[in-house]
């Protein structure tokens, strides 16, 4: 499971004011334990300032990669920023994301082509959130074969099929995993990802329903996913579905995250 930390968000009070007070102990701090809490990338986003994104983005990835070796996914629609946080970024990054919408799509395909950037590939138009099995894949069809015809490689896209609240519709946590199963079956060597907290939207106890939801997902063929790494029980149930999913060779993960009371 490739894991992208969540928690340099500008949206969050803590990391907003740290990014205006230009806090460099407080950004470091949850970059180095969100990448040893096990974290692959490290998602930065600095949306909330209309007008200094692109400086404020540049900023985050060098003050998290003075700590950490983990590449960031660099989390803007805006290709101005994005720009921005590549040029200082050491190693190979993650744009997160590109969509179907007409603007977004136009405006990021241009960074993104011929180059060996990791993607995530969002399931939305500008015809709206799809909500079935056959909504996602049709958009899914779209931009994967966009971005492959812009030269980048199948196995850097990460298909996000968008999830929607349980709250809202009864059908909507079956359509996505069902949609995460098609879309990794037909395209060889692609990869999955979602930032799946919204499944709980408006339910209670919502880090169960997660938690759940996350290994229902793993089953079906999930293989990322924009999470908080120091949710240590959101951690333990992606040990073990992938142990139960069959992508944990003689339960080697299993056994090592018990062994580091990862389990208990």
């Amino acid at each position: 499971m490739i894991i992208i930390g969540e928690l340099i968000n500008a949206s969050r009070k803590e990391i907003g004011t740290a990014i205006e007070a230009q806090d460099v102990n407080t950004v470091q701090q949850v970059a180095k334990d969100q990448s040893d809490a096990g974290a692959n990338y490290i998602d930065v986003n600095a949306g909330i300032f209309v007008g200094k994104e692109p400086q404020y983005l540049e900023w985050l990835v060098q003050t998290v990669q003075e700590v950490t070796d983990t590449p960031c996914a660099i989390d803007s629609p805006d290709p101005i920023a994005v720009e921005a946080a590549l040029k200082v970024h050491k190693g190979t990054a993650m744009i997160n994301s590109i969509s179907l919408e007409k603007e977004r799509y136009d405006n990021l395909m241009p960074v993104l082509a011929g180059t060996d950037l990791k993607v995530i590939a969002l399931c939305m138009s500008d015809g709206g959130m799809p909500e079935t099995v056959d909504d996602r894949l049709k958009i899914a069809d779209k931009l994967v074969n966009g971005l492959v015809q812009n030269k980048v490689k199948v196995e850097n896209i990460f298909v996000d099929p968008l999830v929607q609240p349980m709250s809202v519709n009864n059908d909507f946590g079956m359509e996505f995993v069902v949609a995460v199963e098609q879309i990794m079956e037909r395209f060889e060597g692609i990869h999955t990802a979602c930032g799946l907290s919204n499944i709980s939207y408006g339910l209670p106890a919502r880090k169960f329903m997660n938690r759940t939801f996350m290994s229902m997902a793993i089953c079906r063929g999930l293989d990322g996913a924009i999470v908080n790494p120091l949710d240590k029980g959101m951690m333990a149930s992606i040990i073990a579905a992938e142990a139960l999913a069959g992508r944990d060779d003689y339960c080697v993960n299993y056994l090592k995250g018990y062994r580091a009371g990862m389990l208990a």
